[in-house]
C-alpha cells in the first residue's frame, strides 16, 4: 500500500493561540455540505499537559483555517479544570454531528513511552486531586448542530479503565448505535486477547450500552503490543472499511485496516496483513515527545478518494490520501 503524503505535511502545525502552542494532533473531521471540517486536539504546554478541542474549516481539505480562536470544548466544561480532553472522532447521523472523546479528569506530565527524551521531571500539578481515577481515561458522546456547541451525552465507559478510541459508526446498524471501543485492561483468559484489542457495543439511545464484544486483537509483530481503531468506519458495498492503529513491543505507531460485515460488524470479513502507514517522514518520526508516530483519527471520503488525517509524534497533524478502491482491494487482497 502506498498512500501519497501530502507535499505540505504537516499540515496544520501548533502556535498562534495559547492553548495550542505546543501541540495540536490526532484530528476528527468530517466532508459535509462542501466543506471539511477538523476538530484538533491542541495543548498549549507540555507541564501540564491541559489539551483541548479546536475546530478548523478548508475547502480543500489541506489548507485549514481556525473557525473560532478559542476552544469548542474545554476540560473544564465536564467539570475537570485542570484535565485533559483527547483524541475526538467526527460523525453525522440523521442530521446532527456527534463527537466521541476521552477524557483525563486531572493534570498530569506527558511520558507515555519514556523514549527519546529527556528524564521525566515530576511535579504536582493543581487539580491533582488525590481520587482514584486521577489515572484514568474515561470515553464519551457529544452532539452539536453546528460543530460549535456541545452538549454531553453521556459517558459510554467507568471510571476504573482505562478505555479509549471510541469510535461511533456513521449510521445506525439493525437500528442500533454502534460504537468501537478498546479497554485496556481487557486482557486476560477472559476477555480471550492477551494485549488490548477492538471491542463493539451497541445502544438504542447512546446511554446505555451493551456489554463490549471482542472485534479484533493483535495478529502481526507491527501490532503485537496492542491495537484499536482509528477512523469512523466507512461504508462500502463489501463492507465497512476501518482503518485502526497498531503499537509493537519498540512502541511504534503504524496503522492498518480491516474490513467488518455491513450488519455484523463484529465480525471480520478482510484484514490486511502488512501495514498501510509507518513513521518514515522525519516529521513522522521526531516530535516534541514521543518519536515515531503515526495515529490516523479521521478518514474522509470525496470523489473517491479517502483523506487520512493523522497525528505525527503527538506534535502535529499530516494528511496522506488514496483512492477508495485502491485501499478496498489492498484489504481484500491480505
Amino acid at each position: 500500500m502506498n498512500l501519497a503524503r501530502c507535499p505540505e505535511n504537516p499540515i496544520i502545525v501548533p502556535g498562534k493561540y495559547e492553548w495550542r502552542k505546543a501541540a495540536c494532533f490526532n484530528p476528527a473531521a468530517i466532508y459535509d455540505e462542501g466543506v471539511f471540517y477538523l476538530i484538533e486536539r491542541a495543548a498549549g504546554g507540555l507541564r501540564p499537559f491541559h489539551c483541548f478541542l479546536g475546530l478548523l474549516k478548508s475547502a480543500d481539505g489541506i489548507h485549514f483555517s481556525h473557525v473560532r480562536d478559542t476552544p469548542v470544548v474545554a476540560p473544564a466544561d465536564f467539570g475537570f479544570p485542570f484535565g485533559s480532553i483527547q483524541d475526538p472522532r467526527l460523525v453525522k447521523i440523521e442530521g446532527r454531528y456527534y463527537l466521541t472523546y476521552a477524557l483525563r479528569p486531572s493534570s498530569y506530565g506527558y511520558a507515555p513511552t519514556g523514549i527519546g527524551k529527556p528524564e521525566e521531571i515530576r511535579y504536582t500539578f493543581p487539580g491533582e486531586h488525590g481520587r482514584p481515577e486521577r489515572f484514568m481515561t474515561r470515553s464519551g458522546i457529544m452532539v452539536s448542530d453546528d460543530l460549535i456547541h456541545w452538549t454531553q451525552i453521556a459517558y459510554t465507559t467507568p471510571f476504573d479503565i482505562n478505555d479509549r478510541d471510541n469510535i461511533l459508526f456513521p449510521e445506525k446498524i439493525g437500528g442500533k448505535f454502534a460504537l468501537l471501543r478498546r479497554p485496556e485492561e481487557y486482557i486476560g483468559a477472559t476477555y480471550g486477547t492477551d494485549t488490548p484489542g477492538i471491542w463493539l457495543a451497541y445502544s438504542d439511545d447512546l446511554r446505555e450500552w451493551s456489554e463490549p464484544v471482542l472485534v479484533a486483537a493483535a495478529e502481526q509483530p507491527w501490532e503485537g503490543k496492542k491495537i484499536g481503531g482509528s477512523a469512523p468506519p466507512i461504508k462500502t458495498e463489501a463492507g465497512w472499511l476501518t482503518l485502526y492503529h497498531g503499537v509493537d513491543a519498540d512502541n511504534v505507531y503504524r496503522a492498518g485496516v480491516m474490513l467488518l460485515d455491513r450488519e455484523n460488524p463484529s465480525k471480520v470479513i478482510a484484514r490486511a496483513k502488512n501495514f498501510i502507514l509507518e513513521p518514515v517522514e522525519y516529521y513522522e518520526r521526531f516530535g516534541l515527545y514521543i518519536p515515531n508516530v503515526v495515529f490516523p483519527t479521521a478518514a474522509v471520503v470525496k470523489d473517491g478518494i479517502v483523506y487520512i488525517y493523522y497525528g505525527v509524534t503527538d506534535t502535529a497533524i499530516a494528511c496522506a490520501t488514496v483512492p477508495l478502491a485502491e485501499l478496498l482491494n489492498f484489504t481484500l487482497g491480505g
